[in-house]
C-alpha cells in the first residue's frame, strides 16, 4: 500500500529532482528508482510499481496535471459530448513508460521478490474523470450515474477497456501479480455498487483470466462494507484486500474461506508505533494468518510516518512468520 512516498527522506530528494509528479511517474529511470526505494531499506516480500491511478485518463488524452497542496487536477469530463471529444490515439504510448519502469525494476529484483502492478477500478477513475479533482461528496459523478445510467455506462467501458489493456502491458512487462484499486468503491448505494463496481471489475478480471492464466488479481473496493463478501464472490477476484474497517471476526469467518485475503492494519496505527500498533498488528497475524493471508495494512502509508516504525512492523510480522513455520 503506497511503499513509496513522503515517509522516505530519499523519496522526497527523488520527488524534488523530478519537479513535477506525472514527470516522476512517466520517467521510467526515475519511477523505477521510487519504486525500489523502500525494497532497498525494508525487507519486503512485494514491491509495487510506482505510478500513479490517474496515468490512465492521462493516456486517454484528459489534461492532467498534479498542483502542489492540490493534488490531481483534471479538465472535466461530464457528459458523452466530452467523453468523445478524448483522443486515445496514444493511449499505448501513453503507457509505455510504465511498463518500461516495470522492465527496470523486475531486472534489478531478485527472484524472491515479487512485483506487483495495479490499477484504479472503473468506478474510481471515472469519479476523478467527472470531478476533475479529489472530492468528498462525488456530487457530480453520482449526478451523472444516477440520472443517466445509460451514458455513465459508456464512460465506465471505455474504462475498463483501458484498465484491461493497462493491466495486460504490466504483465507483459514482467508484473507477476496485479491490483485494482477501487479507492471510492465505498459511497455507493448497493445497488450502484453492483453496477458501477462489481460489473466492471468481474469483466476486467475475466479478461485478465483470459489473456495471463495464473496472474493473480487482487481487488480492494475500499469501504465497501458489508458488501466486500458479494464483491469477492461476484467479481472472480483472485484475492481480496480490506480496509482497516474490516472486523477480524467477520474476515475470517465469512472472507477468508472464500479465498486469500490482504490487509488490514490502520496506517495511522503504523504512525503511532509502539504498543498500539504491535497489539493491533499482532491480532491480525493471530486471527488470520491460519488461512489464506497477505499481511498489509489496510490503506497507504501517511507521509509522517517514521521509517522506523516500517522497519519494526515488518520485522514484527517476520518473527510471527518464522514462529509459526517452526
Amino acid at each position: 500500500m503506497r511503499q513509496a512516498g513522503r515517509y522516505l527522506p530519499e523519496y522526497r530528494a527523488l520527488r524534488e529532482r523530478a519537479g513535477d509528479f506525472l514527470k516522476l511517474c512517466l520517467t521510467p529511470e526515475l519511477a523505477a528508482e521510487a519504486t525500489l526505494q523502500p525494497i532497498k531499506r525494508f525487507p519486503l516480500d512485494a514491491a509495487i510499481v510506482f505510478s500513479d491511478i490517474l496515468i490512465v485518463l492521462h493516456a486517454l488524452g484528459q489534461r492532467l496535471e498534479y498542483r502542489d497542496g492540490e493534488g490531481p487536477v483534471l479538465e472535466a469530463v461530464r457528459s458523452i459530448e466530452s467523453l468523445t471529444q478524448l483522443d486515445p490515439s496514444r493511449f499505448d504510448d501513453k503507457i509505455a513508460p510504465v511498463g518500461h519502469t516495470i522492465e527496470l525494476v523486475r531486472a534489478a529484483l531478485g527472484p524472491e521478490t515479487t512485483l506487483i502492478g495495479f490499477a484504479g477500478g472503473p468506478w474510481t477513475v471515472a469519479s476523478y474523470m467527472v470531478e476533475g479533482h479529489a472530492t468528498r461528496d462525488f456530487a457530480a459523478a453520482k449526478h451523472w450515474a444516477f440520472s443517466d445510467p445509460d451514458g455513465f455506462s459508456l464512460l465506465i467501458d471505455r474504462l475498463v477497456e483501458a484498465t484491461v489493456t493497462y493491466l495486460d502491458r504490466q504483465i507483459r512487462a514482467g508484473a507477476e501479480v496485479v491490483q485494482l484499486f477501487d479507492s471510492w468503491a465505498g459511497v455507493l448505494p448497493e445497488a450502484e455498487f453492483r453496477r458501477w463496481v462489481i460489473a466492471p471489475t468481474k469483466r476486467i478480471a475475466e479478461a485478465l483470466r483470459e489473456a495471463h492464466p495464473g496472474v493473480p488479481l487482487i481487488g480492494f473496493p475500499r469501504g465497501a462494507g458489508l458488501m466486500y463478501r458479494a464483491y469477492f464472490i461476484e467479481t472472480g477476484v483472485d484475492a481480496l484486500g480490506m480496509d482497516a474497517m474490516v472486523p477480524l471476526s467477520v474476515t475470517r469467518k465469512n472472507l477468508q474461506p472464500i479465498g486469500p485475503v490482504q490487509g488490514n492494519l490502520d496506517p495511522l496505527l503504523l504512525l503511532a508505533g509502539g504498543k498500539a500498533m504491535t497489539n493491533a498488528a499482532i491480532a491480525i497475524l493471530g486471527q488470520l494468518a491460519g488461512g489464506p493471508f497477505v499481511f498489509n495494512l489496510g490503506h497507504g502509508i501517511v507521509p509522517e510516518t517514521p521509517p522506523d516504525h516500517v522497519a519494526e512492523l515488518i520485522d514484527l510480522v517476520h518473527r510471527f512468520g518464522s514462529s509459526e513455520s517452526a
